[in-house]
């Protein structure tokens, strides 16, 4: 990912459920939608469960492993560059981690599952560059006692663990890692040249902004009804200049040689598209003062530029979707050619 990289992230096979036994296929307009609007990146989530049973780790159902397949394919003939991540992986998932039988970050059972996928994809796409394919190894780590607990020495332990174990297979296959905290905090411990990964932060800031009334969040049925810039009930003012200040640990990184990039950022549809995109702008114009690629969380659905559904929205029948364009136009903005 030596280029920057702009795009959105795709659910294809995001998270296993009752009403999701099986993964999606990429709907190839969505894909043509991005490519023409000159996005060039994709990040791929996904659920190790959907290839998995009974957590034996070791003996994934090809069938399955074959739709990840047909996403690089799709994307990468469209001159979109693919990032596949594990969203749920053996012994971790910041979403309802206590469905794991292991912990990633302390059990043997789960490093040697970890390690084994991503030595597997490893050699599966060895024929693919790093120009179309990166590897963003485990979303979003954090401590979540009781059930996973993690300090950050066991994920760096088991982050520096498994790009040794990658490189092993393909020396050089381009890896992401995700900060700590939920993919917030930046990771000095890990920002090392010599293990040539790029550092994936998050647009999440400041949460009752991004994720008001977001049904999954603790407590967020009691958030007021936000407005940007932010004004706190202590009398501080949330705004850009903040958000400029929330990225300094991450540009002190950036400033020991390693590449940043933002893997995930956007906000739910519960409040105002107006102060949605107030936010949105403010965001967009730090990233690109900081020259950082970024990936929507997503395309299309609560979060992403067609058919989020937030009220007072001017929409567009753009190329066979509802695009809010303004939002569109926004997210375009903060792109540098290189």
């Amino acid at each position: 990912m030596a280029q920057l990289y702009y795009g959105f992230n795709f659910l294809w096979m995001f998270s296993k459920n009752r009403r999701n036994p099986l993964p999606a296929e990429p709907d190839p307009r969505e894909l043509d939608f991005v490519a023409e609007e000159g996005f060039n990146f994709v990040r791929i989530p996904t659920d190790y469960t959907f290839w998995t049973k009974d957590f034996d780790y070791l003996h994934p159902d090809e069938n399955i492993l074959a739709y990840i397949d047909r996403y690089i394919d799709a994307c990468n003939s469209r001159g979109l560059h693919a990032s596949l991540n594990l969203h749920r992986a053996p012994g971790y998932c910041i979403n309802r981690p206590e469905l794991e039988k292991h912990n990633l970050w302390t059990d043997d059972e789960a490093a040697e599952g970890f390690i084994f996928l991503w030595q597997l994809f490893a050699e599966r796409y060895k024929h693919i560059p790093s120009s179309k394919l990166s590897f963003d190894l485990v979303n979003e780590p954090c401590n979540r006692p009781p059930t996973h607990p993690c300090t950050r020495d066991d994920h760096e332990k088991r982050i520096r663990q498994t790009i040794a174990a990658i490189r092993e297979v393909d020396p050089t296959r381009q890896l992401v890692i995700d900060g700590f905290d939920g993919g917030g905090s930046a990771l000095p411990e890990l920002a090392d040249p010599a293990l040539d990964v790029i550092h994936s932060g998050r647009g999440y800031e400041p949460f009752n902004i991004t994720h008001y009334k977001a049904e999954w969040v603790n407590n967020a049925d009691k958030m007021e009804m936000p407005d940007w810039p932010l004004r706190l009930p202590d009398g501080r003012v949330k705004n850009i200049d903040s958000l400029r200040e929330y990225y300094k640990p991450w540009k002190a990184v950036e400033a020991r040689g390693v590449k940043v990039h933002i893997g995930e950022f956007g906000v739910y549809n519960k409040i105002s598209n107006r102060t949605a995109l107030a936010w949105l702008k403010d965001l967009i114009q730090v990233f690109r003062e900081n020259r950082w690629g970024y990936s929507l969380w997503n395309f299309r659905g609560s979060f992403g530029v067609a058919e989020h559904g937030r009220p007072d929205t001017v929409w567009e029948n753009y190329k066979g979707f509802r695009v809010d364009r303004e939002m569109l136009e926004i997210l375009k903005s903060g792109m540098i050619s290189e």
